[in-house]
């Protein structure tokens, strides 16, 4: 075997080399795209891995950051988080607390502004109502002492104690008492006054039955008591119209004959109201 392969070789050596071809100009192998799912080389996977296991150990330290933030070390390694002397009292349960004697005794000043109470500024109120009220009821009797005394030194004739003493119309009637009644329309309203010169309601009543013989009382309310009360439609011109706090002569039809109020002068007028009643003398 040995010597054939020699003699093969021997004559490979002696025979003419036979001419190459001229070889081809090299050609750039373009190496083919790799796809999304082209499998990564070794290399590269163990750079991945790399990646992958710093980022892995980078999140576990930062969840754990919060844990060992809120878990400080065992007492005595770390003075920082060490348990104070007022944590310790907090701790502890029940705590006391002691106040000096002397505590009890402070008095309490108010500060240096005021403000006025809803009961103040009712009370004040109250006050200015009743200053007003009185300063008025003054203002009403100034006015009428004086209108009491031009009214004395303005009527010289007969007064009601006078024609009680002499009467001047000795038979009553109730028609009489009317008509003497209207002699005196226009006589001013005076209060407190009871002739010519001036009259108020009761004043008037009493002045008119006076000369009748008819002793009145100077009052609506007394004048009322003095008589029976009948019904309305019962009611005759002479008749007393009794109301509350004022009173008059009946003037038949609803009207009334009276003294009304100041500023006004004696006059026949319709009853204004139904709160009244009708009071007969002589019965």
């Amino acid at each position: 075997m040995a010597e054939e392969l020699g003699r093969r070789l021997s004559r490979r050596g002696s025979a003419p080399t036979p001419a190459l071809p001229a070889p081809k100009p090299a050609q750039r192998e373009e190496a083919p795209a790799r796809g999304i799912f082209t499998r990564p080389s070794r290399r590269h996977g163990a750079i991945a891995n790399i990646v992958m296991m710093t980022l892995a150990g980078g999140l576990v330290a930062t969840m754990a950051i919060p844990a060992y933030a809120f878990a400080p070390s065992a007492p005595g390694t770390d003075t920082a988080h060490g348990r104070t002397a007022s944590t310790a009292l907090t701790r502890a349960g029940a705590q006391s607390l002691t106040v000096a004697d002397q505590a009890s005794t402070v008095s309490v000043a108010r500060d240096g502004f005021t403000a006025t109470t809803p009961e103040e500024i009712a009370a004040a109120k109250a006050a200015a109502a009743a200053a007003a009220a009185a300063a008025a009821a003054e203002a009403r009797r100034v006015a009428a002492a004086a209108s009491m005394t031009t009214y004395a030194s303005a009527y010289s004739g007969p007064s009601v104690s006078d024609f009680l003493a002499n009467p001047s119309y000795p038979t009553f009637s109730l028609a009489s008492v009317y008509n003497v009644g209207l002699q005196y329309q226009g006589v001013p309203y005076v209060y407190g006054g009871s002739t010519p010169a001036g009259f108020d309601c009761s004043g008037f009543v009493m002045y008119v039955y006076a000369q009748f013989g008819i002793s009145l009382p100077h009052s609506s309310a007394g004048q009322g008591a003095a008589g029976t009360r009948i019904s309305v439609a019962d009611a005759q011109p002479g008749d007393l119209v009794i109301m509350d706090g004022h009173d008059g002569i009946y003037a038949g039809n609803g009207n009334i004959l009276h003294a009304p109020y100041e500023g006004a002068a004696v006059r026949v007028q319709p009853i204004w109201t139904s709160s009244y009643y009708i009071v007969r003398l002589g019965i």
